[in-house]
This record gives structure tokens, C-alpha cells and sequence, in this order.
């Protein structure tokens, strides 16, 4: 195998661009090369066969432009943006023919071919420990195995230490934790004011199966003795008494009916409010129609909203209230029920052009009556709601139950300034 050499100027050659005209040897044993204008000579017996390797050093270290000593186990503070490594080779046999290429163990995958530049660059380095290497080519092509090395470390910032990683990751779970904890709780709390106001309910049919049903079987008891007694001696006065304790039964057992109805689940399976109330109130117009005719109609006002299941019920039942109020004791000819859906209030209004309510009840609270006010008052505030009754002798009732728009919807609706302006038109026009 032939190995060949290059010259150029930086050995002492003169290059001709006509090239070598001829060579010879000199009895000495020297080798001449002759071009057109250069006589170029070599002596082979002076050139050296051990080759020099280039030795590399380590100058120093400059950091976001402030330069630092090269020392070992240097410590860079945090977020070092840029990073300049100045290395030399203290070599002079030809030292620009010097080339170079570095490694930063942990960062680099492979060496860096740097050439005769004699810089390393990095940015933005990542906190940790780093080792920089860095290994010279002398001028004929050889590597230094032997590399030069810099030990130094990049400190993490606070929110890159693990301890500040910990603390977000307890933190993170303190909230998960407290939300969960919210969450429960709220849960809780609507369990609670569901069962209060199926409690409630209860409550309330117990009070009225006392005040009505078990007050009728009591008088019929009555009636059934007063029979008994009179049947041996006055037949006719016992078949009249009698006539009027069937009567009284199939009224106790209306209101029996209508008790038990009240301790359904949801009286309203589905959404729509107004048809069942329409159903309702066409089922009692068709019982009244026995005695006499009453006419019946529901409007509904506003587009139709969801309201919560629970508070949808609690309206169904005071609607329902209020209608058998109307069909069965006001003697009226005209029952309405209007349904309102507003932006700031939803509001059922029951009215009939009956016989009214005794103001004395009303004033006491309809305490001793069998309208069931007591119980229409309380199921409204449960709800979150205000309930008006206003009637007069011979000029009809009519019950209001208004609930506001937070507590009634299921979804709130958000109302813009425009639609507001445009609804405050409509009413005054």
C-alpha cells in the first residue's frame, strides 16, 4: 500500500499551476521536483515517522457573556442560556492544520465535528450534571484518543426540583381531594332536602288524613249509631240517616283517594307541566259534569322551560290542590290555570268564579277549612317559593304560586340587555 502526502503552502511548498515538468534523485539521496518557475526538494531521510499527536486544553468557560475559570466540577446557575467553551491545542507543528470535535456526555449522541474552530456552543442546557470532552487531529489527519474533559453542573430552579414537584402533586391532590370531599357533600345535601321534602309530604298527608278522612269515619261512626238506635222504633228516620251516612262514605272515600294520590313518587313523569295539569283538570270537569257543568282552559304564557324534577312535582301538586279546591267545594262555573315562564320568575295562577273562601279562614290560615291552604303554604316555601291566595264571597279564589327563575329552571337562560328592553315593550304595549 502506497501512502501519499499532500504539501501546500503551509509546509514550505510554492504551488505552480503548470504542475511538475520533472523529478530526479541526487546522488545524496534527495529528491528534486522542478516546475516551470520553482525547483522544489525533499530529504526523505529528515522526515520523521513518529507521529505528534495534538494535545488539547481547555481555556475557559463563558456563561450569558460573563466568562469563568475552566475548573472542575463547576457549578452554572440556573437557566444558563447561552454557553461558550473555549478550548485550544498548544501544538506547533502547524497548528492551522489543527481540527477539532467535542461531546457533552448526557446531551450530545455523538461527537461534533468542529473543524479549526477552536468555540463549543449550547442554549438553554437542562438543569443536571454534564461532561464535556473535546479531542484534536494533529496535521497530518491523526486523533489524540486522549481527550481533554470538563466537569460542571447546570443548578434547577425552583420549579424544576423535585421538592417543588412534590408540593404540586400533594397540592394537586388536596384539591382533587376537596372537590371530591364538595362533591359528597353536595350529593349529601340534595339527598337530604329530597328526603325532607318527601318527609314533608308525609307529614303533610298524615295532618290531612287526621283532619278529613279519619274526622269522616269518626261522624259516620256516629251516624251508624244513631241508625242502629232509631231502626227498631222509626224506621223512616233510620233509612234517611242512613241515605246521608252513604253519602258521607263516598265522600270519605274520595278524599281517601285523593290522600293516597299525593303520595306518589312523580305525579309528572314527563316534562310537560301544562298538559298535565290540563289532564288533571279535565278528569275533575267530568266528575262535576254529574252535578252541574264547569268549563275549563290552561294558558301557558312564554316558551316552555324544564323546571327540577322535585320543584316541577311540588307545582303539579299545589296546581292539583288548588283544582279540586275549585271543582269540588267552590261551586264555580269557570276554572282557569295559567302557566307563566319568565326570564326572572316562573308563576301558576289557579282562578274560579266560585263562591270564595271565608275571610275568617283565610286570615287564620284556613286552619279550620278543608282547602288544604296550610299545606299549600307549606309546600311552597319548601320549594323556594311565595304563595298569594285571594278570594271574596261570590267573587271566585284564585291561588298564585310565584318561584324564582334560579330555583324553578333546570337550565338557566342567560337574558342579554336587548332581550330584556324588548320584553319591557312588549308588557307596556
Amino acid at each position: 500500500m502506497v501512502q501519499t502526502r499532500l504539501y501546500d503552502a503551509l509546509d514550505g511548498a510554492r504551488p505552480d499551476r503548470y504542475g511538475i515538468k520533472s523529478a530526479d534523485v541526487s546522488p545524496d539521496g534527495r529528491v528534486w521536483f522542478a516546475t516551470g518557475f520553482v525547483v522544489h526538494m525533499v530529504d526523505p531521510t529528515r522526515l520523521s515517522h513518529a507521529v505528534l499527536l495534538a494535545p488539547t486544553y481547555i481555556d475557559s468557560v463563558i456563561v450569558d457573556r460573563r466568562e469563568l475559570a475552566a475548573v472542575d466540577n463547576l457549578k452554572l446557575a440556573p437557566h444558563p442560556r447561552d454557553l461558550q467553551i473555549d478550548y485550544t491545542s498548544p501544538t506547533f507543528t502547524i497548528p492551522q492544520k489543527v481540527k477539532f470535535r467535542y461531546r457533552l456526555d448526557d446531551y450530545d449522541r455523538d461527537w461534533h465535528d468542529a473543524g479549526t474552530r477552536r468555540q463549543a456552543f449550547y442554549t438553554d442546557l437542562p438543569p443536571g450534571k454534564y461532561t464535556f470532552h473535546v479531542t484534536a487531529a494533529n496535521s497530518d489527519g491523526v486523533w489524540n484518543e486522549a481527550s481533554s474533559k470538563l466537569d460542571f453542573s447546570v443548578a434547577p430552579a425552583y420549579y424544576q426540583t423535585n421538592w417543588f414537584r412534590a408540593l404540586c402533586a400533594t397540592v394537586f391532590l388536596a384539591l382533587l381531594w376537596a372537590a371530591y370531599q364538595f362533591r359528597v357533600r353536595q350529593l349529601h345535601h340534595q339527598f337530604d332536602v329530597t328526603l325532607e321534602a318527601r318527609v314533608s309530604e308525609r307529614s303533610r298527608i298524615a295532618r290531612e288524613l287526621h283532619d278529613t278522612l279519619l274526622q269522616s269515619f269518626h261522624g259516620l261512626l256516629l251516624r251508624f249509631q244513631t241508625v242502629f238506635q232509631l231502626l227498631p222504633e222509626r224506621p223512616m228516620d233510620a233509612k234517611e240517616k242512613l241515605g246521608s251516612a252513604i253519602e258521607q262514605a263516598a265522600a270519605a272515600i274520595t278524599e281517601g283517594r285523593d290522600a293516597v294520590q299525593g303520595l306518589r313518587d312523580s305525579t309528572v313523569q314527563g316534562n310537560d307541566l301544562a298538559l298535565a295539569i290540563s289532564t288533571l283538570g279535565e278528569e275533575l270537569a267530568t266528575d262535576s259534569a254529574k252535578h252541574r257543568p264547569v268549563a275549563f282552559r290552561v294558558a301557558v304564557e312564554g316558551e316552555a322551560r324544564n323546571l327540577h324534577p322535585i320543584l316541577r312535582d311540588d307545582v303539579y301538586k299545589i296546581a292539583a290542590e288548588a283544582l279540586r279546591n275549585a271543582f269540588r267545594h267552590a261551586k264555580a262555573r269557570q276554572v282557569e290555570a295559567e302557566i307563566r315562564y319568565d326570564n326572572e320568575q316562573f308563576r301558576l295562577r289557579v282562578r274560579d268564579d266560585g263562591k270564595g273562601i271565608d275571610p275568617a279562614i283565610l286570615s287564620s290560615h284556613g286552619s279550620e277549612g278543608h282547602y288544604g291552604l296550610p299545606g299549600l303554604r307549606e309546600r311552597a316555601t319548601l320549594i323556594g317559593g311565595k304563595l298569594v291566595v285571594w278570594s271574596e264571597i261570590d267573587a271566585g279564589t284564585e291561588v298564585e304560586l310565584c318561584v324564582p327563575a334560579s330555583t324553578a329552571y333546570a337550565t338557566a337562560q342567560r337574558s342579554s340587555w336587548f332581550s330584556r328592553k324588548a320584553s319591557t315593550s312588549s308588557r307596556s304595549s
